[in-house]
């Protein structure tokens, strides 16, 4: 019976699973720091403030859900989450140097944005007083809503006076803030399941669909790991190879809970995938926060799902063709360039695979060339998406 339910498609909803990986951050964060108070683990402040900041864009830019509230997902809406994010990547990989920008820009969403989002609850005509009027589920929503808020500026707090507290208070503080999120989480993925049109996510004017919208931030990742390998190559910068793959492992995580696209390829949104998907986030997180402690484990899992979901997407477009050779039939243009940006997407991703299962096959510069191309190359791939999809509706407008 618990195997036919993993089997089962999943009904976990975007926004939540989103909620429920920055909780796991936050609570693993406290958990961890814990034994780091005592000296047993090391811990790596940059990259729990850089996937912290992750997250916060990957919200902006997918769902419109800012650090102070829900907005439209305009175009400066969505650079200003891509540039969140973006912060947060280079945090990530840059310890010591990079340090000042991203720590104010944490502490502005976590304390401004904490503000904003409780002083909403309490004056907005559809929060705080309507949620109390409708009771049940709906009054521990607003509970867990300002709980969150409140503890969203505390740990803001923290984050501005170090030292406030003692480690172990801190490390107790961080918990909490991690457990009201997962709460607030689980309320409304309840929510959502008897009142499914609360769900609907904020749409945008061009056709910036969540699907897309996660494909802009991975080729940014991308981009941004890419540029940065050429001068820690040449010793220019330091790096974090750890809080590298753990946010990589992250964005794998959101990938699975949010439409079951795996590393290997597309596969049904069952309980499974969701339930691996969670020890991909779990791994990640661990990964950003204890610097070294699962490198050698992730850089042998990442090579061997990139390598395998390279040869696996590749071997799904070029065997049709190879089947069809000799018959002719007329083919859009925008679907032959698709066609192209996905081979040399999968092409280009055995062969970041390939250099992370066999050392020193190539050197680092050429590594950092090649996953900039696979970012470039993903941010080709949105945009020809984007155009297949304004193609298809304007044809259904034509048609109806």
């Amino acid at each position: 019976m618990k195997v036919r339910f993993l089997l089962d498609e999943a009904d976990l909803y975007f926004d939540v699973a989103i909620l429920l990986v920055a909780g796991m951050a936050v609570m693993l964060t406290g958990i961890l720091l814990f034994p780091a108070s005592f000296g047993l683990l090391s811990y790596y402040e940059n990259g729990v403030y850089g996937l912290l900041l992750f997250l916060f864009g990957l919200q902006t830019v997918t769902l419109g859900r800012t650090p102070a509230g829900d907005i439209r997902r305009s175009k400066p809406v969505i650079a200003a989450g891509v540039a969140i994010a973006s912060v947060g990547i280079m945090a990530c990989f840059v310890p010591d140097v990079f340090t000042l920008i991203p720590r104010v820009l944490l502490i502005l969403c976590l304390c401004l944005g904490g503000f904003l989002q409780f002083l909403q609850l309490l004056v907005s005509k559809d929060k705080l007083k309507a949620w109390l009027g409708y009771g049940g589920v709906f009054r521990y929503l607003a509970f867990a809503c300002a709980a969150v808020y409140l503890f969203s500026m505390f740990v803001g707090l923290l984050v501005w006076k170090e030292g406030l507290l003692s480690a172990l208070t801190t490390a107790l503080s961080v918990l909490v803030y991690g457990a009201a999120i997962l709460a607030l989480a689980f309320l409304l993925q309840k929510i959502y399941r008897s009142y499914p049109l609360a769900a609907k996510g904020l749409d945008d004017d061009f056709g910036l669909k969540t699907d897309k919208a996660m494909l802009l931030l991975v080729g940014v990742f991308m981009l941004i790991l890419g540029v940065l390998l050429i001068p820690v190559t040449f010793g220019r910068l330091p790096f974090s190879g750890s809080a590298q793959l753990g946010l990589l492992m992250v964005i794998f995580s959101v990938q699975m809970l949010a439409f079951g696209s795996t590393p290997i390829g597309p596969f049904r949104r069952t309980w499974l995938v969701i339930f691996l998907g969670f020890i991909f986030a779990a791994l990640g997180i661990a990964s950003c926060v204890v610097p070294n402690i699962l490198v050698p484990f992730l850089t042998l899992l990442v090579g061997v799902l990139n390598l395998a979901g390279g040869g696996i997407g590749l071997a799904k477009i070029v065997l049709p063709i190879v089947k069809n050779k000799g018959k002719t039939a007329a083919v859009p243009t925008v679907l032959v360039r698709l066609s192209a940006t996905q081979i040399t997407m999968n092409l280009v991703s055995m062969l970041f695979g390939t250099s992370m299962l066999v050392h020193h096959l190539l050197p680092g510069w050429v590594v950092g060339m090649i996953l900039a191309a696979n970012g470039g190359i993903l941010l080709y791939l949105m945009h020809l998406l984007m155009l297949i999809d304004r193609l298809q509706s304007d044809i259904m407008e034509t048609t109806s």
